[in-house]
């Protein structure tokens, strides 16, 4: 594979390294002392040296820099994690994995910050959930992969956990920190659409008469009319210090950043909060935390970018009057409206015809003691307190002038939601290293209480004619857990480590008026073996660190997409199609929910085997793991019985097997006075499959996705044995000369007929491999550092090469454009099936390139400025005939491309 080859090229770097580290490690090994580094590991912390799981840990100096998010600060930098983009537009959230899916339902992560579970579901008119917090004021970030580390979260923890910990203040002498970020963003590329000239030949060849007489005389590049060059800021200043033996830290934060499709902006005001003070002798510390965030989205319409793909090249942008915003329209002497009902709307007309907008105000106050009983300071109280906070409030406006708005003079919606989430946490914790057995002993049991309440009201949409249309359910939902949770941690003799957990957890989506499925058991066990403490290696002097470990565990997964998926409820027929008719007047009725009484708990069983190691003097250390997850009881929405209140429900499905390895390696090749060299590998494969169905449906039973062009049309489907989300297609004959035949595909179950029987599953967007790479270099002053990652093996479906024909350009009363491909294949129709456009989109990224110059204590003692040049999304080599191979699902049909951003940052300390 090509760029596999690419990827191997930086292997000679590893060599390199080696043979640098050998060459300085017996000056150096005796200078340094050993640092014990200390890393989150849920309701409390423990040397790294010390797990028995399979845990990351990325702090702020490995971070990625000019990061808008919190979750752009790790991409690539730690195995087992993928993030992808979901948009390149400003502010918009990622999608992360964490060792691949598990799940029909869900497969996002816990996210724990400062200790507080947030609740991350979906928010009308938020982007980004994680937005939440400032990316400045992060200071680590640790990623609990396996189940033996991640069971103690029990109910929402199959998909992993991440636990950020974010900034604190110091007792000291007062200090400053201001950070400023000016940014220019620009697009990747084009669809590959014909031009102008291409466009006004193809019609000429396959048009008839009257589709010639619609070409006309202008070269419009529509593509780069709604893209522009996008400008952003972000600034942050921070306040630290201590009081009287109060540490604290405030900070606040500004970002202002525009999309590269016009209309679209982003803004976010952020403040953070933190002290930290002790009382009664230091056995008393009081954790305080307060997270607030401001934001302000315009959205722009996001089918303005296929508009811009399929709009005519030959037609000017403007008409040359007022009617439809000035801009150009495809008309239609027949229709009420005057335009054609069918014609591809003008891109720029759609952006600036509609103005969609909203505000999201959220607050997270959180206060956590730490008491240290003063009769047995071994024996520690923990309290903490939460409440999560969100308001959205938003409007869709269309203007009567322009097309979206002829016929209807305009249409008005304004919508809000809340969301209140309160959490209590009380735990005990006790630690003691017992000399008489050489066992240190460290035990934590405790109890939590969370509860979401959601109230959405009704939003109808409002038109200038006078029409009203309301398909917006009201609602006002809660959902309430409860855990119990214990866990041991025994390590003996500093060499061999057992860690057992437990938590009990009840959720109120099982509930249906008993207690049968309402609770969920989550145990675990794991230890290691600190082989570098035996006898025969403890005084081997180049051999740091070398641990083996093993996991077992079980977590669980609760989501549904379902408020009240096995409890009976009822909702308002909105619907115009569902309401009862009293003569002239229609009336919203209550109707009966379908529901699930026998609903439980899915759960993911976890096999987690590792090694750790660390050698001279731990310039070269790593790790490498090997998984298996087994998820059972899989919620899924599948069809119901005949006669059932609908036609789908949620239930109990199936297994799901994931297995997989990781691997990290980091290299110190150069470390001197003046100059050092940091280097990280990783490596990450995994392949879900379902393994099996339940009675509730039938074994060859496909669970479709991935919507295309048309009316439910779906590209991808999941079946026992196959990879999640794999390809249904047809497989393409071609002729001699590699010709794609229209419409002939195999004969694959040999009865003589191209029907929907010859589907067959081919490739999925899952990727053989995924690979990071990420350098530092620091020259007395001076920082160079770059990030890279590749991912091989993944398939995209091209959505856009797909929708090209003859018949598609030449539609009735319009003109529409297409993929260049047409010019190869000359479908005279769409054949949207064909495995042809199941496209290799393996590729590698530089994820960013960073220049740093520390100038040092500019304005005397105690200060230092920084100043940095960033470039971001670098290049992409790729065989990939999109714009951007890393679409996450799969489905390329016009996405918002991720910019290239290019950046210059200051920081100023005093």
């Amino acid at each position: 594979m090509k760029n596999f080859t690419t990827v191997l090229k930086i292997a000679p770097a590893f060599l390199l390294a080696s043979t640098m580290i050998h060459a300085q490690t017996k000056d150096s090994i005796t200078k340094e002392k050993k640092i014990e580094e200390v890393v989150l590991i849920g309701y409390g912390k423990q040397k790294k040296a010390d797990l028995t799981g399979s845990i990351s840990s990325i702090t702020s100096k490995d971070f990625n820099g000019g990061a808008a998010t919190a979750d752009q600060l790790i991409v690539g930098k730690t195995p087992g994690v993928q993030i992808t983009g979901n948009s390149g537009a400003p502010g918009s959230g990622s999608t992360i994995r964490v060792r691949g899916g598990s799940s029909f339902i869900n497969n996002d992560p816990l996210i724990v910050i400062d200790g507080v579970p947030i609740d991350f579901n979906s928010l009308s008119g938020a982007t980004n959930p994680l937005s939440l917090i400032n990316p400045n004021d992060i200071e680590t970030f640790d990623i609990l992969k396996d189940a033996s580390s991640a069971a103690i979260y029990g109910n929402r923890a199959s998909n992993g956990v991440i636990l950020i910990t974010t900034k604190k203040g110091t007792t000291g002498k007062f200090k400053v920190n201001f950070n400023t970020n000016f940014s220019v963003s620009t697009k990747m590329g084009n669809v590959d659409v014909l031009d102008a000239d291409q466009f006004r030949s193809f019609v000429d060849t396959y048009g008839t008469a009257t589709q010639k007489t619609y070409l006309g005389t202008a070269n419009t590049n529509w593509q780069n009319q709604i893209y522009q060059q996008a400008w952003g800021t972000d600034n942050n200043v921070a306040f630290s210090g201590g009081v009287k033996g109060l540490p604290y830290r405030v900070s606040l934060g500004y970002n202002e950043q525009n999309g590269i499709v016009r209309t679209n902006e982003f803004r976010r005001t952020s403040l953070g909060l933190n002290f930290s003070p002790k009382f009664f002798d230091n056995h008393l510390t009081v954790n305080g935390n307060f997270k607030g965030t401001f934001s302000e989205n315009r959205f722009p319409d996001t089918g303005a970018i296929g508009a811009s793909i399929y709009f005519d090249p030959t037609q000017p942008i403007y008409s040359g009057n007022s009617n439809y915003g000035g801009y150009y329209e495809w008309l239609d002497s027949a229709s009420a409206t005057g335009l054609n009902v069918n014609g591809t709307k003008n891109p720029l007309g759609l952006l600036y015809g509609k103005r969609d907008i909203s505000s999201v105000f959220r607050i997270i106050p959180s206060l956590q003691l730490d008491y240290k009983l003063h009769f047995l300071p071994d024996l520690k109280l923990t309290v903490l307190g939460s409440y999560d906070y969100a308001k959205s409030d938003g409007s869709v406006n269309t203007y009567k002038d322009y097309a979206l708005g002829i016929g209807t003079l305009g249409s008005y919606r304004s919508y809000s939601q809340e969301i209140k989430v309160k959490l209590f946490e009380s735990y005990l914790s006790y630690a003691k290293n017992i000399t008489a057995i050489d066992t240190n002993v460290d035990v934590v049991a405790g109890y939590a209480y969370q509860d979401r309440h959601t109230i959405t009201p009704e939003a109808p949409t409002y038109y200038g004619n006078g029409q009203k249309t309301d398909f917006s359910t009201p609602g006002d939902t809660q959902r309430t857990l409860l855990s119990f949770y214990a866990r041991g941690i025994f390590t003996i003799a500093n060499k061999y480590i057992i860690n057992g957990s437990v938590r009990r957890d009840g959720s109120s989506t099982f509930w249906n008026g008993n207690k049968d499925h309402l609770w969920g058991n989550f145990p675990a066990v794991s230890v290691a073996w600190k082989i570098n403490e035996e006898s025969f290696l403890k005084n081997v002097s180049s051999i740091n660190s070398l641990k083996i470990r093993a996991g077992w565990g079980k977590t669980g997964q609760q989501e549904t997409n379902k408020d009240y998926a096995a409890f009976g409820s009822y909702s308002y027929s909105n619907s115009s199609t569902s309401q009862y008719q009293f003569g002239n007047n229609f009336y919203t009725l209550l109707r009966p929910d379908v529901y699930n009484p026998n609903l439980v708990w899915e759960t993911t069983t976890t096999k987690n085997i590792g090694l750790d190691f660390g050698i001279l003097n731990n310039r070269i250390n790593g790790s490498v793991d090997y998984f298996d997850k087994k998820s059972e009881n899989l919620i899924s929405l599948v069809p119901t019985w005949a006669g059932d209140l609908n036609n789908f429900n949620v239930k109990n499905v199936g297994i799901i097997a994931n297995k997989g390895f990781e691997a990290n390696l980091n290299l110190v090749p150069i470390k001197k006075d003046n100059i050092t060299w940091d280097v990280n590998f990783n490596a990450t494969k995994f392949t879900p499959k379902v393994t099996s169905l339940s009675q509730f449906v039938d074994a060859s039973y496909k669970i479709y996705g991935g919507g295309i062009t048309g009316i439910n049309n779906y590209i991808q489907a999941t079946s026992v044995g196959k990879p999640i989300n794999s390809f249904y297609v047809y497989q393409q004959v071609y002729d001699s000369n590699g010709k794609p035949l229209e419409g002939v595909y195999v004969d694959r179950n040999g009865d003589g007929k191209s029907t929907e029987d010859d589907k067959y599953f081919y490739k999925s967007p899952t990727p053989d491999v995924i690979l990071g790479f990420s350098t530092k270099v620091s020259v007395k002053n001076w920082e160079f550092s770059t990030a890279l990652r590749a991912v091989l093996g993944n398939y995209v479906y091209n959505n856009s090469a797909s929708n090209s024909s003859i018949a598609n350009i030449q539609a009735n009363n319009f003109l529409s454009n297409t993929n260049a491909s047409i010019l190869n294949t000359q479908f005279a129709v769409t054949q949207l099936f064909s495995d042809m456009f199941i496209e290799d989109a393996s590729f590698l990224r530089m994820d960013n390139f960073t220049i740093g110059y520390n100038a040092g204590e500019f304005m005397g003692k105690g200060t230092n400025l920084r100043v940095n040049a960033m470039a971001q999304n670098v290049f992409v080599i790729t065989k990939y005939k999109g714009i951007d191979p890393e679409v996450f699902g799969g489905i390329d049909n016009g996405f918002y491309q991720r910019p290239k951003v290019y950046s210059v940052g200051f920081n100023f300390q005093f």
